[in-house]
């Protein structure tokens, strides 16, 4: 994997860039839709293709370990050949969803047990055994396994955690160096700063993480529930440390705002389930700010959900109709409303980059945050 930069705002940190991959090129600033369990919800691999335009999307280990399981990955030939997306995906380490089992596991030294939240059953991750995992999914980027801090978090909680993450990336980089990938192509590991929202923290593991001279690096334990304010403050802190010739990957974020500040703040790589999981509820994000279609004013309006947007989905259905499908609890209403919001989500960056490229980002984002934050 390489990552070119091509770009960079001289009024801001943002910069855009490529990310060369066995399985294409990412642009960058990028948004990557969620695919838990190896499907983003309501989503055709042929939507996210041709009207998302979605260049990667993201599965995560502990759900595709408990099910399907590796050994049906494996006789499948991986995720891609068994999803059938044929660009870039990422893969989280679990390391987030064991952390939300918060009554249901148990963490040392050695790795994490916990229970299923499937079936209750029983269940060990280590550093070691999430990177044979991540072999056997066969993400084209793999996340280092990390403990993921809540929030608030004591000082003392937060340094330990920190350690802990760190000895265990150790652990992930030595399983790699004595492991193959599965199917033929190389996987490329990120490590994950960590550090809760104390700066001294966020500042050792950001140096600690750089030594480690991987493909990339994220930024983990942020939007757990912190002021936005915090949330600014640690990804600027840790941008200002982590090599500027690698991307960085902010994980979890977010709402269309915090993407568009943290841009401005140095980051390249974005997921969350919000547009997927609140599209479902009616909430819509479009070009003219935040639409709650289950609102009776939306009930005999016939134009587009999203004119100024495109795609066929944003500008084919109205907004009357689209509320009926929603009211009604109607699958097509969750696929409609899903499209809308990746397709805007994906729109966003991509603008955000030719702003970069143009050299008008700066003045275009703080126009932009205020009208697509309002509720309409």
């Amino acid at each position: 994997m390489k990552f070119t930069l091509t770009a960079k705002d001289h009024q801001s940190s943002a910069r855009a860039g490529i990310l060369h991959t066995p399985h294409g090129d990412i642009h960058t600033p990028i948004f990557m839709p969620v695919g838990t369990a190896g499907s983003v919800k309501a989503v055709h691999q042929r939507e996210l293709e041709q009207d998302i335009h979605a260049e990667i999307i993201l599965g995560n280990t502990y759900h595709l370990y408990l099910r399907p399981g590796t050994d049906i990955l494996e006789a499948a030939g991986g995720l891609h050949r068994f999803n059938g997306w044929a660009k870039p995906v990422l893969t989280d380490s679990g390391g987030y969803q064991v952390y939300s089992l918060s009554e249901n596991r148990k963490i040392n030294e050695d790795g994490v047990t916990f229970k299923s939240h499937i079936d209750g059953s029983r269940h060990f991750f280590s550093p070691e055994n999430v990177m044979d995992i991540q072999r056997s999914i066969g993400a084209d980027i793999i996340m280092a396994f990390d403990e993921c801090t809540p929030y608030p978090c004591n000082y003392v909680y937060a340094k330990d955690s920190m350690e802990l993450t760190h000895r265990w990336l150790k652990r992930c980089i030595t399983r790699l160096k004595n492991t193959q990938p599965r199917y033929g192509y190389e996987q490329a590991l990120f490590p994950i700063v960590q550090g809760s929202t104390y700066p001294d923290l966020r500042e050792q593991s950001a140096c600690f993480v750089s030594e480690q001279n991987l493909y990339g690096n994220a930024i983990g334990g942020l939007s757990v529930g912190e002021p936005h304010e915090e949330m600014y403050a640690m990804t600027s802190l840790v941008c200002n440390i982590l090599p500027a010739d690698k991307p960085r990957y902010l994980m979890g974020v977010g709402t269309p705002e915090n993407i568009l500040e943290c841009i401005a703040l140095g980051i390249d790589m974005f997921d969350c389930v919000m547009p997927t999981r609140n599209a479902r509820n009616g909430m819509l994000f479009t070009t003219q700010g935040i639409i709650n279609i289950r609102n009776e004013k939306w009930k005999s309006d016939f134009s587009p959900i999203d004119e100024t947007l495109g795609g066929y989905v944003s500008t084919f259905y109205s907004k009357a109709y689209l509320r009926h499908l929603i009211i009604n609890k109607e699958i097509l209403g969750a696929q409609i409303a899903s499209v809308h919001n990746l397709t805007f989500y994906l729109w966003l960056v991509r603008e955000a980059r030719e702003k970069i490229v143009e050299g008008t980002f700066r003045a275009w984002k703080d126009g932009m945050v205020k009208k697509i934050a309002a509720r309409i």
